[in-house]
């Protein structure tokens, strides 16, 4: 690859994407016809002619030489699964011939990452954003109506229904009123595993940096009461140093009904927004930013487009004393060897290999496959199996080491490169990291995910120009220019503008279509992946 090329895209054929010189497969540019023919034009080879032997829709992987049945197939120079078939050269590689069998995946000793330096990218950066006592920095400020039970649910929606444009328009520091609600909290033993999950979520939420006043809503009689709510994590109280905004509640049973509920509830709301709308946004540096990296409705260019640039951008944060919360456990399944390998001690690496074993013996109880994993759209979109997914869903997270690994919804403190276990399932992962105190969204998406975030915003990333032309209203940023040979650094540089623009106050996409509160989804320990 010439001087000139550096940083593009390593295109092997004319139609189609060779990632590694290791790889039996490359990803095809566009639609590839039975009968066509292309030249391998790779500087190291001799000119070979590629006939095409069945049609490869575009995003979907052709063989570039005869694979035997039972052997390893590879994408990104690493396993993507095994042959479960003879393939010859020009033959399309998916579910029909590509199985993804259990096989051995080693972790070297020893830090195989190198430590955070100067890039240049996002040095000196800056954003507009709400520092709290806490010293934490906010991109938004809401006031939250949190229901502690699905009783108290519609309630909530109510009262911070009330709060429209109109009657946000005095209050200009504040991004709006809004609700939170589930279908959880009752019936629940205090201390299992669900009611913890539950109550540091909605722990996380009342706390979050983004939120700078909080209404509590419960039934009465449920089981996660909101006394125990806030004694078990200690809400509004102020000793600790994490951030505690002002704090209200109500309990329906005792104001007598639903509508004498939300008359209290609005006063309450009325209160909380002076105190909340006490708040300006000054200058902070971009090490304040805590970015969840995230990928939904994934295809077959996320790994090769969306989800590195993604990486880069978090590379950047991360010098910059930020920290970048990776998640999804499925979703590394096949490739967690690289992470761990990148774990600053023997102590992170063993406890995220710990969570891909806890949730191998998860899927195997509940009658589950780790592999059901990529859906029908991902497979559509050229995915083939989980080790294939997970090899370019763990590009998010950048290059830089592990530094620590977290529960679900845990508040995370350290600063740089960090894992979350949770589902695969989006709109549950991204709650668990908003809760973890994520104050902002990376979202990478293929087949045209409508995800929102709040309190966090969520910036949509989307991996080919397609997706994006055809939902430009949901989408943030087009990195399938990528593979139309536009420069990654130049993109990188575009998107932490992206990023800081929406951290500063500029509405995402979602947004824009007021996306966001449907979404919150605490993970229940049930079927998920």
């Amino acid at each position: 690859m010439s001087d000139s090329d550096a940083g593009r895209l390593p295109l092997l054929l004319a139609a189609a994407v060779r990632l590694d010189p290791a790889d039996d497969v490359a990803i095809a540019r566009t639609d590839l016809p039975q009968g066509s023919a292309w030249l391998l034009n790779s500087a190291s080879e001799q000119d070979t002619r590629l006939v095409i032997r069945c049609l490869v829709p575009g995003g979907h992987k052709v063989a570039l030489t005869h694979i035997t049945a039972g052997a390893p197939v590879h994408r990104y120079g690493h396993v993507i699964g095994f042959a479960s078939q003879d393939i010859e050269p020009g033959d399309h590689v998916h579910t029909h011939n590509l199985a993804a069998l259990e096989f051995a995946r080693n972790v070297p000793a020893g830090l195989r990452a190198q430590p955070a330096g100067p890039s240049g990218l996002g040095a000196g950066a800056t954003f507009l954003g709400y520092r709290r006592p806490s010293g934490r920095v906010g991109t938004r400020n809401y006031v939250a109506v949190v229901s502690t039970v699905n009783c108290s649910a519609h309630t909530a929606r109510q009262i911070a229904l009330h709060f429209g444009p109109e009657r946000m328009s005095g209050y200009t520091h504040v991004d709006g009123v809004v609700a939170f609600t589930h279908p959880y909290g009752c019936p629940m033993r205090h201390g299992n595993p669900d009611f913890v999950l539950l109550q540091r979520t909605l722990a996380g939420i009342v706390r979050h940096v983004n939120v700078g006043a909080a209404l509590l809503v419960g039934l009465g009689c449920e089981s996660n009461q909101i006394s125990a709510l806030m004694d078990d994590y200690k809400l509004g109280d102020r000793t600790d140093g994490a951030w505690q905004p002002p704090l209200r509640y109500l309990v329906i049973q005792e104001q007598g009904g639903i509508r004498k509920a939300v008359r209290a509830g609005i006063e309450r709301v009325e209160e909380l927004l002076l105190a909340a709308n006490d708040v300006q946004r000054t200058p902070q540096p971009i090490g304040e930013l805590m970015l969840a990296v995230q990928c939904g409705g994934s295809d077959s260019w996320s790994g090769v487009t969306a989800n590195p640039l993604v990486g880069l951008v978090a590379d950047a944060v991360v010098q910059q004393g930020g920290t970048v919360v990776l998640a999804e456990t499925p979703e590394i399944y096949g490739a967690e060897h690289l992470l761990a390998q990148r774990a600053v001690g023997p102590e992170v690496r063993a406890r995220l290999l710990d969570k891909v074993r806890w949730w191998e013996e998860h899927t195997r109880r509940l009658g589950l496959e780790i592999d059901n994993n990529p859906s029908p759209g991902n497979r559509t979109g050229g995915l083939t199996t989980i080790y294939e997914k997970s090899l370019g869903a763990i590009a998010k997270g950048g290059s830089t080491p592990l530094v620590a690994v977290y529960d679900y919804a845990e508040p995370v403190t350290a600063r740089g490169l960090t894992f979350m276990d949770s589902p695969g399932y989006d709109p549950v992962s991204v709650t668990g990291q908003m809760a973890g105190g994520c104050n902002l969204v990376l979202f990478t998406t293929g087949r045209g995910s409508v995800f929102g975030g709040k309190p966090a915003p969520a910036i949509k990333v989307c991996s080919n120009s397609r997706t994006f032309e055809r939902m430009s209203d949901d989408m943030d940023f087009n990195a399938g220019v990528l593979a139309e040979g536009a420069d990654m650094g130049a993109a990188a540089a575009d998107l932490l503008n992206l990023v800081l623009s929406v951290a500063s106050g500029r509405p995402s996409a979602s947004e824009a279509q007021g996306v966001g509160e449907a979404e919150f989804n605490p993970w229940n320990l049930g079927g998920y992946l």
